[in-house]
């Protein structure tokens, strides 16, 4: 066809009718006039862009003066491009390009797209294109071969299934011009149709930055958005198919080397507008010299880039060093893309001449991005504050729901508590309006969050008026709800019978009701001025870029209510009758309640009298957070039960017959999984499946799943038919006698993996899938795997060493989890060892003797699988194992199985390719090879690839070789040209066909882009993902981990999968024309995800536990969500529109530690952009988890610290103001809810134990009325108290705690249930059960709720690498309890002590359940320690221990405890200043400082509070009478006060002792005692615990051996000395230093040459508070181990502890038991004398504990002491 000519492109202005005549030249869409064009300023910037010298491309680039060496083109030393390169060796003219050369017959390499299908532009026409793009921009020439690639392959692709001219025109709609092109939303939001079409001067937006009065734009010449929206349609339906591709191929060169500005898809849209302004512009098609390569990445992305990474980062030679600013001072991806939303953003954009970028003709403004300031355009368009007040801002519906709801219910119910004075009853006026003011409660709480919301908004943006206009109306509803209230009180009681305060309050009532129904259904965005529909233009950008949700229809929508009507019945109902019922007994008990003889010295008859009033107080916030979580617990029952039989109505069930499912599999895989419908059938159904059906089998059998038996019975085969030698197939027995009882035999190994995958496929073909595509007509698609230094192959070292502190090898304790597939393996590995023997000597044997057949000699294949130790054998087993661990391997095998499945079906759909080559192998291969290559792309990350070692480079080569297909991508380094330079960076892609250069000895790159700088700036696999992103190929991505698998049954289904994308059959229409794009209108697919199976679930309980999650959640719940349109995006095995997500920001987002979890911020912003997310049930992915309890709860951790990320983020606060209600329920509890209901769950443990604390005061010191059984009091209790009802109440509240801990099971079971059968659900469950998983449960409850608490508070979320081997190495008691403590055991150790006195004072046998639950807390991490209870290894634990409490005082420790104690303190004091180099600064990880605000409540005022309400308890035991005298005793506040400060006192007054002989004669010392330090350290360590142990013993004596009393007292002296530490450290220090010289200083005396500098003088002072806690805190450490240790002793008296401990925790029988570890005789030795040593230790320790404990009331009779003093205190 002709070719379009170079110069000016046919255009068309969208705002003005169709012309007449020719268009003027350079007119398009901008209808500036043209004259702006010729008014260039010649200034020396623009002698790339605009001057008319001569330049060549291609020579020496000259040198520039600018600030680093990697503005200088570097392209003279270029990679010459390996042989399969596209465009090899171009210069500019057009020649055919040779691509794929060596892969066989000279094919076309996009067969889609060659002449005889009449395709609009030739491939030579579309280069040229690339060429001459950059040529005037400046683009790199690899980038530009990259992207013509990319877009051929794209044309290729989508040409395979409809005409060229079609493809050509979707492509364009996609990216640039359709109704749901970010491009074109962009367009119209951002308000450029009314700045394209008459000029900025009557642009709204840019006028409300124009501060001149009187200016109004003129109505008359504005256009309405529809006729806009026409216009641009006409516009591009006009346009001609040259000018689409010019459009789609600028704005993929700027896509391609966009780098980071990539994350801001409005920016990248504002960028090519000004680019493709500025090629229309008469200027640039003048210009005949091209402009030097690089520019554009020099002027346009490297300036952004800098600006983004100096926000969280310097430069100090060389090397990035974090800023310590937290989000809310970093202006993120997110704050610059918002700035291109808004007319007044784009506005701010200035250039170093103060000039506005607005100001500019568009078709200049390209030419000045090199002189934009950033600094001063961009600026924070939403704080990420931390603090929790977003938990209500994003989230007060759900407080509104559930607040007032219970201020209704229970004001309704506590009419004594509000009843006047003398009367026991109010009026019902007062009952009426007091319960109305549930209407005040939910007004009130919007109003708090309208008020947290200002300041999460900045005031310039133009949200504020929206709030101001809220705040206003909230006012008045306040009024209007409680008005009527005060009205009412005060003319209540005055004697009036008017009926008219009744009318009032039932008025209010019902006002109350509409308002509280409103504030709970209507999202706060869409009231009092409605920013997510509202029609004004000022709300479009913000309406399209976070609102835009895909709408629900017909079913869908249906089930969604019905879900969450169901729900909340059931939850109203239930706490209605159950809870609050429940209370109002025991409010009237306490209501009332005045407490007589009871007396402080200080407070007087105060602190009784209002006693019952705080118990009662605390009684009801234990009662509404119990409000709170049965929502949760309905939650999970009923989206349980809906996602199961959301599996029934989609066929997914194992109550379907097995017989059914396995007879009708073959008419299934031809209905289903050929493209039956696009194929001439010349074969016979049967012959098409066999060759599927086999192919499964035979790659179950290579993987060794199948033995040769199994294999016989479930192949086809081959068999005479009949006496004329005609041959037929016969199917499997497999099929035919699954109804046959007399068939002897079995198919598969019995609960093996080939089963499983057997029967998943059986059951996946029962559901239904869309149509699939033939093979050479389907789109095509990528695999990306992001790689940072996971396993890539299990090397033999590790195969079949020990680890240390492990019993076993690697490769032993594979053997022992897949026992038949190692026998397999055997067999197959002495069968080639066999087939060696008969060409020579035999290599595995390495002898030819006639005994090699014998037992003995197989003996080393069955214990190492080889004999020869040649690598090829090695090979062998290394590659079994990885393929059972989880390496990269095992993924990169799993994921080419994509490239066998497409060669699978392309033979088996056609025929006729086989026979056209007939018998040649060879070129039938090729020409498979080239179809799945063309189809399937697959793309690991490898961001480290260039720094791996040695051996990680073999594993790559050996992958390489293994899949040449494979292709890498990875960061290449050139190092700085001059001292101080930053190095230069370059994405560089490789696969296996890149040649090797003899120089360098590396491959030589296909591609190698530079980028701007360093890309890594975030978590890292963002970044990652990011860099590597440019080489994909096709439509479709699908995100996979580097330690997943595919199967080759699975990966069969894919095209089904990719129909669902919905874009298989498209419309023949153009999406420009009048009708035709009404049939593009359905909003697009944007994630597809799928099911995963956890490989790792029958690895023990912890393996099962992860797995059970993830099987609940990526399966049970994702089935549920997609269908009411709730699921998001969770990385790994989401398929996704890789156009839609890459015009949107990626497939990630990456700002440093608040995009922690990448992956789901993507879903966000696909879902509130418009894409819709479904998930399919019949294919499923392998996937690997954490296996210890350490990697998953560092994974937990990481989960945790990611949601509290996510609560500060903007993408939260638009989904939680602007869902619909039934939406926002789903999108709630599913992701945040969950979370914030695990806070709740140990919220509300705390707060029911502190409530029982207080009723325990009042069980013992007062006499309590008693009841007969059937309820009725008994005679003669004068001036009892009756607390029967609260103890009701708690045994309730007991039962709901229970249930809540419970219904966790509860998916797992049903899911397991409806898949597995009951047999199967019931033996994991009990497994589960006898293995204690609850106790891990409750605290991963913990972990996770304490990993969000302390984000919120201190920050500091990064990426924790989780670790993903098998955990058989026992852990050392000290590492465990450093990890544990601050996240659990304390917290633990503290709640212990108080159920020990709520257990004294109030027994009850519901009590047991809360010992389990606490005990938990605190012994969970060691209880699921491999071999904690084999008693050596507890000894030498004991000596580590020791030694890790004692060390680190001398010199450095990298693990010690005053390492630990400091890192703990530096998230509350910050560290000063890196200063590099010092050694022991390796040892302190970067954590920013916490500000004031957000540790002010959690580390000042709770653990203030907390002391002041533990010590008032203990206040009001000690203030009745002495019993026996009936004397009042002294006040208890004096006695609290003096033994919990006391030990502080003691520990300074040691402290100034030791600091003056260390002084003294530590510098005299130092030099001749090197343990001087130690020594010193250890002497007021010893004298500390000393102290501690003397004050609690002397409390233990004052209170007269009183248990309950002591332990009060115990827990009211824990809280005052935690609050006085936690005071100590957040007020009075300042920042640490990295290193730990100080705390040697302190102890060696030596202050000099320890690098303090001028902090010399005050580290003196600020250590010795430091020194002060540390001491308080060392000898609780100390106390608390050793408590932990005595109860870990208990279990070790059982016989075989340590056998059924390991049963419990690997799940394998004892007979294959891990063994005993070896050791020599040496070690022996060693071993036994320090068990002697330190067990004897260990005893005398215990005993001394037991004596010090238990001694003093065993004899309390014999010990008594005169103690005056003690008396009066």
């Amino acid at each position: 066809m002709s070719r379009q000519p170079m110069g000016p492109p046919d255009g068309r202005d969208p705002f003005a009718n169709p012309p007449q005549g020719p268009p003027p030249p350079g007119r398009y869409y901008d209808n500036e006039s043209d004259d702006q064009y010729d008014r260039r300023e010649q200034d020396p910037q623009h002698r790339f862009y605009g001057s008319e010298a001569s330049f060549d491309p291609y020579a020496q680039p000259r040198m520039r003066d600018t600030d680093t060496e990697s503005e200088v083109d570097v392209y003279g030393q270029r990679y010459t491009p390996s042989a399969e390169s596209l465009m090899n060796g171009r210069t500019g003219a057009s020649t055919p390009t040779g691509t794929f050369h060596e892969y066989g017959p000279a094919k076309h390499p996009y067969p889609a797209w060659t002449p005889e299908r009449q395709i609009p532009l030739s491939a030579e026409e579309i280069e040229d294109i690339f060429l001459d793009l950059t040529q005037k921009f400046g683009f790199q020439r690899d980038s530009m071969r990259n992207q013509y690639d990319f877009l051929m392959h794209m044309l290729d692709s989508r040409a395979s299934r409809m005409s060229p001219n079609q493809a050509l025109l979707t492509i364009h709609a996609d990216y640039i011009g359709g109704q749901f092109a970010n491009y074109r939303q962009w367009y119209f939001a951002a308000q450029l149709d009314l700045d394209d079409a008459v000029g900025q001067v009557n642009n709204p937006g840019l006028n409300r930055l124009r501060s001149v009065s009187g200016k109004k734009p003129n109505p008359g010449t504005a256009k309405s958005l529809d006729s806009a929206v026409n216009r641009w349609r006409q516009a591009m339906n006009n346009m001609s198919q040259y000018d689409r591709l010019r459009q789609v191929a600028l704005f993929l060169l700027c896509w391609g080397e966009a780098a980071q500005v990539r994350f801001m898809p409005e920016c990248l849209c504002f960028i090519f507008k000004c680019a493709d302004d500025y090629y229309r512009s008469p200027e640039c098609q003048n210009r005949a010299e091209p402009v030097p390569e690089g520019l554009y990445l020099r002027s346009v992305v490297k300036p952004i880039y800098r600006f983004i990474r100096d926000q969280g980062y310097e430069v100090v030679d060389g090397k990035f060093v974090r800023k310590e600013k937290d989000h809310e001072d970093i202006i993120g991806y997110d704050d610059i893309n918002q700035l291109f939303w808004y007319p007044e953003g784009i506005g701010r954009i200035v250039l170093n001449d103060k000039t506005r970028l607005i100001d500019v003709p568009p078709s200049q403004r390209f030419m000045k991005f090199d002189r934009v300031d950033w600094t001063r355009a961009c600026f924070k368009t939403y704080y990420e504050k931390r603090t929790a007040w977003h938990l209500l801002v994003n989230f007060n519906r759900i407080w509104i729901i559930h607040i007032s709801l219970f201020w209704f219910y229970t004001a309704y119910n506590s009419p004594t508590i509000y009843a006047p004075a003398d009367t026991l009853v109010p009026s019902s006026a007062l009952h009426w309006s007091v319960t109305a003011l549930g209407g005040a409660v939910a007004t009130l709480i919007m109003l708090a969050a309208t008020l947290a919301e200002f300041s999460y908004i900045p005031t310039t943006w133009n949200n504020t008026s929206h709030l101001t206009g809220r705040l206003l109306a909230l006012l008045v509803c306040l009024a209007v709800t409680a008005g009527p209230t005060v009205y009412i009180a005060m003319v209540d009681g005055n004697g009036s019978d008017s009926n008219i305060p009744l009318i009032i309050s039932l008025v209010q009532l019902a006002v109350s009701a509409v308002i509280t129904l409103t504030f709970s259904i209507v999202p706060s965005g869409r009231m009092f001025g409605d920013r997510v529909t509202g029609k004004s233009r000022k709300y479009l950008a913000s309406q399209t870029f976070t609102a835009s949700y895909p709408g629900l229809q017909g079913k869908a929508r249906t089930a969604s209510f019905s879900l969450w009507i169901i729900i909340f019945l059931c939850k109203f109902v239930e706490s209605y009758f159950f809870l609050t019922l429940s209370f109002r007994d025991p409010i009237r008990a306490m209501v009332h309640m005045k407490i007589q003889g009871c007396q402080d010295r200080f407070l007087g008859s105060a602190l009784c009298s209002n006693h019952a009033a705080f118990t009662l107080a605390l009684m009801y916030v234990m009662d509404l957070s119990l409000f709170f979580l049965d929502t949760f617990l309905w939650y999970v029952i009923w989206n349980t039960v809906f996602a199961v039989a959301r599996g029934f109505s989609i066929g997914l069930s194992v109550w379907t017959p097995w017989q059914d499912l396995y007879t009708r599999l073959p008419k299934r895989i031809y209905s289903k999984m050929l493209a039956t419908s696009d194929m001439e059938v010349k074969y016979k159904p049967k012959v098409l499946v066999s060759q599927i059906w086999n192919a499964v089998v035979i790659s179950m059998y290579r993987e060794h799943l199948l033995s040769i038996d199994h294999v016989q019975r479930l192949l086809y085969h081959q068999v005479q038919a009949g006496p004329d030698g005609r041959r037929t197939l016969r199917a499997p027995p497999f099929f035919i006698s699954q109804n046959d009882p007399g068939f002897k035999g079995e198919f598969f190994p019995k609960g093996g993996e080939a089963e499983r995958r057997m029967s998943f496929f059986a059951q996946s073909m029962t559901i239904s899938a869309p149509e699939p595509l033939p093979v050479d007509a389907m789109p095509t698609f990528t695999v990306l795997v992001p790689h940072y230094s996971e396993k890539i192959l299990l090397s033999l070292r590790e195969i079949i060493r020990e680890e240390d502190h492990s019993r076993v090898t690697l490769l032993e304790y594979l053997k022992q989890l897949h026992p038949i597939e190692w026998d397999n393996f055997v067999k197959d590995t002495k069968i080639l060892a066999e087939e060696a023997n008969y060409n020579g000597p035999n290599p595995f044997t390495g002898t030819t003797d006639e005994k090699s057949g014998s037992k003995a000699d197989d003996l080393p294949f069955y214990c190492i699988g080889f004999k020869s130790a040649a690598p090829e054998y090695t090979l062998r087993t290394r590659i079994w194992a990885s393929l059972r661990a989880q390496t990269l391997y095992r993924t990169v095998s799993g994921m080419m199985n994509y490239s066998k499945a497409l060669k699978l079906l392309y033979r088996v759909e056609n025929p006729e390719v086989v026979q056209m080559f007939g018998g040649n192998a060879d070129r039938l291969e090729r020409e498979l090879e080239r179809m799945a290559r063309r189809k399937f792309k697959f793309v690991v990350s490898m961001q480290r690839y260039a720094k791996f070692s040695h051996e990680e480079k073999e594993n790559v080569e050996f992958l390489l070789r293994a899949y040449p297909d494979l292709q890498i991508a990875y960061l290449d380094e050139e190092p700085a040209r001059k001292e101080g330079g930053e190095p230069r960076l370059f994405s560089t892609l490789i696969d296996g066909h890149s040649e090797f250069d003899p120089e360098t000895g590396k491959r030589r790159p296909k591609f190698r882009i530079e980028l701007p700088g360093n890309p890594i700036l975030g978590d890292g696999k963002s970044d990652n993902q990011n860099h590597a992103m440019i080489f994909y190929r096709g439509e479709y991505l699908q995100l996979i981990d580097a330690n997943q698998d595919n199967y080759l049954e699975e990966c069969l289904k894919i095209r089904n999968v990719l129909g669902e994308f919905e874009e298989y059959r498209m419309s023949g229409q153009s999406p420009y024309a009048h009708l035709g794009h009404k049939e593009f209108a359905k909003p697009p697919v944007a994630i597809v995800g799928a099911r995963e199976y956890i490989f790792s679930e029958n690895i023990g309980v912890l393996g099962d536990i992860a797995a059970g999650k993830e099987q609940t959640f990526g399966t049970l719940m994702h089935r549920g969500l997609a269908f009411i349109g709730g699921r998001l995006h969770y990385g790994h095995p989401d398929l996704l529109n890789a156009t839609f997500m890459n015009t949107r920001g990626g497939v990630s987002k990456a700002q440093k530690g608040l995009h922690l979890n990448e992956d789901i911020f993507a879903g966000m912003t696909a879902f509130g952009r418009g894409g819709r997310i479904k998930h399919v049930e019949y294919y499923q992915c392998g996937k690997g988890r954490d296996l210890g309890f350490g990697t998953i709860l560092n994974f937990q951790t990481k989960l945790g610290n990611g949601m509290g990320e996510q609560f500060l983020s903007r993408e939260y606060y638009y989904m939680g103001t602007q869902l619909p209600v039934d939406r926002f329920l789903t999108f709630y509890y599913a992701h945040p809810g969950f979370h914030v209901n695990n806070i709740m769950v140990m919220l509300t443990v705390q707060m029911f134990i502190v409530t029982m604390v207080f009723l325990g005061t009042l069980n013992k010191q007062l006499q309590i009325c008693k009841y007969t059984s059937d309820g009725h009091f008994l005679g003669g209790q004068d001036g009892c108290y009756n607390l029967f009802p609260v103890f009701d109440w708690i045994k309730h509240c007991i039962i709901s705690i229970f249930l809540v801990f419970f219904i966790a099971f509860l998916p797992l079971f049903l899911e397991e249930l409806s898949e597995r059968g009951t047999g199967r659900a019931m033996i994991r469950l009990g497994k589960q059960f006898l293995s204690m998983s609850f106790i891990f449960e409750i605290f991963s409850t913990q972990i996770y709720s304490q990993s969000i608490m302390s984000n919120l508070t201190f920050g500091g979320a990064r990426y924790i690498a989780t670790g993903r081997g098998f955990a058989t190495s026992r852990i050392s008691f000290a590492i465990l309890y450093s990890r544990f403590a601050g996240p659990s055991i304390y917290l633990g150790m503290r709640t212990l002590v108080l159920l020990l006195y709520v257990t004294l004072t109030l027994w009850m046998p519901h009590l047991i359940y809360f010992w389990f639950n606490i005990i938990a807390l605190c012994i969970a991490p060691f209880v699921f320690n491999p071999h904690q209870f084999a008693i050596v290894d507890f000894i030498i634990d004991y000596r580590e221990y020791l030694r890790w409490m004692s060390r680190g005082n001398s010199r450095s420790h990298a693990n010690s405890w005053v390492g630990y104690c400091r890192l703990s303190r530096t998230m509350v004091t910050g560290y000063k200043k890196k200063r590099l180099g010092h050694p022991s600064e390796k040892l302190s990880s970067d954590v920013p400082r916490a500000g004031w605000r957000a540790i002010i409540f959690s580390e000042v005022l709770l653990p203030i509070a907390m002391a002041i309400i533990f010590t008032l308890a203990y206040m009001f035991v000690k203030a009745f009478p002495d019993p026996k005298t009936g004397e009042f005793g002294p006040s208890g506040l004096v006695r609290i006060a003096l033994i919990a400060l006391g030990p502080i006192v003691w520990n300074a007054a040691v402290l100034v002792i030791m600091f003056v002989i260390s002084l003294f004669l530590g510098p005299m010392l130092d030099s001749c005692c090197a343990k001087f330090g130690s020594i010193m350290a250890g002497t007021a360590h010893f004298l500390a615990l000393l102290g501690m142990i003397a004050f609690f013993e002397f409390l233990w004596f004052i209170e007269l051996w009183d248990a309950s009393h002591a332990v009060l007292g115990l827990i009211a002296i824990v809280a005052i000395q935690r609050a006085v530490h936690k005071v100590l450290i957040a007020v009075f220090l300042s920042r640490e230093f990295k290193h730990d010289e100080t705390n040697r200083a302190w102890w060696t005396g030596k202050w000099y040459g320890r690098g303090l500098g001028t902090h010399v003088m005050s580290q003196p002072a600020r250590e010795f508070i430091v020194k002060i806690v540390e001491l308080s805190l060392w000898s609780s450490d100390f106390l608390i181990g050793h408590f932990l240790l005595f109860m870990l002793t208990l279990p070790m008296l059982v016989p075989y502890a340590d056998r059924i401990h390991a049963t419990m925790l690997f799940w394998l029988r004892p007979s294959k038991q891990i063994r005993p570890p070896l050791y020599s005789v040496k070690q022996k030795r060693q071993r036994r004398n320090i068990v002697m040593k330190y067990g004897f230790l260990y005893i005398v320790v215990l005993a001394l504990f037991a004596v010090l404990i238990g001694g003093p009331p065993i004899f309390r009779e014999t010990i008594t002491l005169n103690c005056s003093i003690c008396k009066s205190i």
